[in-house]
């Protein structure tokens, strides 16, 4: 026969399916999930058993771990050396253990995450509450298996005589399955199982009184009461760690931090360079110095502050941005039946309260037996002495050891093993002192078998035996509850003066988007004059606002979106710098600009934002409806298609709001007729436009004071007293407020209206070409005329030169007091 022929073909995914599932099982089962039971992993209860086996317990000498290690590789766990080791260091580790099941001698890490010393070097033996796992392990209280190698016996399961699953916790990943079960307090624990017992149909309420939450070996504040009802109900929830902390106030005013606790399994030393890595990159203003004092009397990280900072907004920040206070999910997974099971409290209780049912059990099956052997024993021997002589006789006379044992069974009727203890008694034993305490031992025997019976027969005696080898353990081991329990999770709320150095501060944004934040300093260093601001070639300032590093700014452009840019992180530039393009910024795309930048100091001010769009729509919002901690694109208005957003302000309801068309006309109405809306909402109709018609402007006016400034795209302009536009009803056509000359003849005055100004008192008006000309001229140069005339030249354009931005320099730049 072929070779090729005696294999059979197989396909790739059932062969990596089947091996898969089964190393899967295998690492479940055998590796990383706890045993319900005694909440070990195979890896820790062959150490254990291993160290039990060799007499390597709290009564003895420490020993190498080393040899340790080589006896549970050599006999039961076929790994390498370094998983086992490392098993053995974590059961040392009393910041990892609540309970620590080895106690270890020399270097066996610390909380800086060091590793331990090597295993040739370090010493260990059994911890004594480590025996109450292994107590009554050689009285047939637990099944044995053989080893890898069927050489010795190991234990399927030890006794645990506590419940060490909830007391010591346990983590581990496995394929599909991971658990994180935190450590319990020994008292509130063994309290909750003997409640159980006594009633087995327990809520899980009447259970929470008892057992009040995890208590972690670290200690620390605990956050979350429905975090850890979830938990306990259903095997998964989420709680908050927090350090424990105290704010110290030293010599000379200064405070500092003082960390006496931290998180479960956080690492101390990346706790504290993270804490000083804040200080160096200055993410919050404040910190002096971090230093870390832990020494003999504990743990403690000391947070020195600078004078005059703010310590508890500081601490918010430090337990928001680093793990001096972390989150802790349960996932309560542990194997039963051979199977790996998601519980809650009452599971796990109950499955080690079965567990201990026939430990003890086993264990007084055990005692009995060898309690009814013995009184048998002693039964024969009494009996024996009472026929002393005839017995002696009988020995005598028979002509071996063999024939003497026949001899007492066919002439006394004794079994064979009251015949052999006969023989084997020693001759001292015939004394009267010790005739008298044979029948005692006797007496006490049988009513050492009727205690054990009673045992095995009544529940309630097996029970109440738990209970009372329960309470000695609680006794012997508690110690007080080192983590607080807190059933509300406190919000952390940093301030920005905590992170922000409070400052006036000027900031610009030119035309083409270059925007940059100044100090007030560098503004005065160059002069203190908005000309001096440095822009590129054709650029101009569009917006100087004199705001706080405190402050917000919302800016809002042409398509209905906003931006929220705090201005503490608007780039710093000196003022003669250029500064940064906006995109780099903030994320605005190629395809939208922005029409209005509005400083914010207070959300909660009764104030609204009033949007004009190009195609005659207007709408009022809520200014606190824009609050958010976003940075990317929110909608702020709806824009329909082909319209966008023309102007954007805040106002008070108070006054009236005028429209100024591309097309001359213009309607002005109380702005009160504007209701407010949402922030999405697409606003009313505020002007009826004819369809090639625009809306140029939107100006806020009140009490016919002043004069509107109209402009035409050829330069053209004029100024018209508010009181000849009348107030009308929203919606309408409006009233005409520029005349378009019209012939071969006649010197055109423009197309139509480039821009327009509310003047209440002078203001600076800029007009900048597309051949780079800027023009400035004061509103008072204007004439004055009728709103149907045809205005006068006021910025003189060559030809083929048309203008590419008019604004008031006045309105767009609140220039600050040089003095400031």
């Amino acid at each position: 026969m072929d070779t090729l022929e005696q294999f059979l073909p197989a396909y790739l995914e059932e062969v990596v399916g089947d091996r898969f599932g089964r190393y899967s099982k295998y690492i479940i089962q055998d590796r990383a999930i706890p045993d319900v039971r005694d909440g070990l992993k195979p890896v820790q209860r062959r150490i254990l058993y291993a160290m039990y086996d060799a007499g390597n317990t709290p009564d003895k000498p420490y020993r190498k771990s080393a040899k340790t290690v080589g006896d549970v590789m050599g006999n039961y766990h076929p790994h390498g050396d370094s998983s086992i080791y490392e098993g053995m260091v974590r059961m040392a580790q009393p910041w990892k253990m609540g309970h620590p099941l080895i106690d270890g001698h020399g270097n066996w890490g610390s909380q800086d995450d060091d590793p331990a010393a090597a295993m040739r070097y370090t010493e260990a033996r059994l911890s004594k509450i480590a025996l109450e796992l292994l107590r009554d392990i050689e009285k047939r209280t637990v099944l044995f298996k053989d080893n890898f190698d069927n050489t010795v016996k190991e234990p399927v399961v030890l006794p645990s005589r506590y419940p060490n699953l909830l007391v010591n916790g346990a983590s581990g990943i496995s394929a599909g399955f991971a658990t994180e079960i935190p450590p319990h307090h020994l008292g509130e624990v063994i309290d909750a199982s003997i409640a159980y017992m006594r009633k087995p149909s327990i809520s899980l309420d009447e259970l929470m009184t008892i057992v009040k939450g995890p208590d972690f070996p670290t200690g620390g504040i605990i956050m979350g009461g429905e975090g850890i009802r979830d938990a306990y109900e259903k095997g998964r929830g989420r709680i908050y760690i927090r350090s424990k902390t105290a704010i110290e106030t030293l010599r000379g005013g200064k405070q500092q931090i003082v960390i006496t606790e931290i998180p479960y399994q956080v690492v101390k030393s990346r706790l504290v360079t993270a804490m000083e890595n804040i200080r160096l990159e200055k993410k919050v203003e404040g910190i002096a110095e971090v230093r870390d004092e832990s020494g003999r009397n504990g743990l403690r990280i000391v947070v020195e502050l600078k004078k005059d900072a703010d310590a508890n907004g500081i601490l918010a920040y430090l337990l928001k941005k680093t793990d001096l206070q972390v989150t802790y999910n349960f996932n309560m997974v542990a194997i039963v039946n051979k199977a790996p099971q998601q519980l809650g409290l009452i599971g796990i209780i109950s499955a080690y309260v079965e567990h201990q049912k026939e430990v003890v059990t086993h264990r007084t099956q055990y005692e009995l037996e060898k309690a009814e052997d013995r009184a048998h024993v002693l039964e024969g021997l009494v009996k024996a002495l009472n026929v002393l002589d005839d017995v002696i006789a009988t020995i005598k006379a028979s002509k071996n050891r063999a024939d003497a044992s026949d001899n007492l069974i066919a002439k006394f009727q004794f079994s064979d093993r009251q015949a052999d203890a006969i023989l084997t008694l020693q001759l001292y034993r015939l004394t009267n002192l010790e005739i008298t305490s044979l029948e005692k031992e006797h007496a006490e025997t049988l009513k050492k078998i009727k205690y054990l019976r009673s045992i095995l027969d009544s529940e309630k005696k097996l029970l109440s035996v738990i209970e009372k080898e329960l309470l000695d353990i609680k006794e012997a081991y508690m110690i007080d509850r080192r983590s607080e329990i807190q059933s509300e999770v406190e919000e952390l709320k940093v301030n920005l003066e905590v992170l922000v150095n409070a400052e006036d501060v000027l900031v610009t944004l030119s035309h083409e988007g270059y925007v940059k934040r100044t100090s007030m300093l560098s503004y005065t260093r160059s002069g203190g004059e908005l000309d001096s601001s440095g822009v590129k070639d054709g650029d101009v300032i569009t917006y100087c606002l004199s705001v706080n590093t405190l402050d917000n700014l919302l800016l809002f452009t042409k398509n209905g979106q906003y931006f929220l840019l705090p201005v503490h992180q608007i780039p710093e530039f000196k003022w003669k710098d250029t500064g940064t393009a906006i995109v780099n910024v903030i994320p605005l795309p190629k395809d939208d600009s922005i029409v209005a930048v509005i400083p914010v100091k207070d959300w909660n001010v009764e104030q609204s934002l009033v949007f004009v769009t190009k195609r005659g729509q207007v709408k009022r919002t809520e200014l606190k409806e824009y609050a958010t901690t976003r940075s990317t694109a929110i909608t702020a208005c709806k824009v329909a298609k082909g319209d966008e957003v023309i102007e954007v302000a805040m106002s008070d309801q108070s006054q009236q709001l005028l429209l100024v068309t591309a097309g001359g006309m213009s309607i002005r109405f109380y702005e009160s007729e504007v209701n407010t809306m949402g922030r999405a909402a697409g606003g009313v109709k505020g002007v009826q436009l004819k369809e090639d018609d625009e809306v140029i402007a939107a100006l806020w006016v009140d009490n016919d004071e002043g004069e509107v400034l109209v402009v035409s795209d050829s330069g053209h302009g004029k100024r018209t007293l508010l009181l000849d536009y009348p107030i009308q009803g929203r919606g309408g056509k409006g009233v005409q407020t520029y005349e378009f000359k019209e012939g071969k003849r006649v010197r055109s005055n423009g197309q139509r209206l480039f821009a327009a100004f509310y003047c209440r008192e002078p203001i600076e008006v800029a007009a900048f070409t597309d051949k780079g000309a800027k023009h400035v001229i004061n509103s008072e140069k204007t004439s004055i005329e009728e709103r149907k005339s045809v205005g006068r030249s006021i910025f003189p354009l060559e030809k083929d030169e048309n203008l590419l931005n008019v604004f008031s320099v006045t309105e767009r730049i609140h220039q600050p007091k040089t003095e400031a």
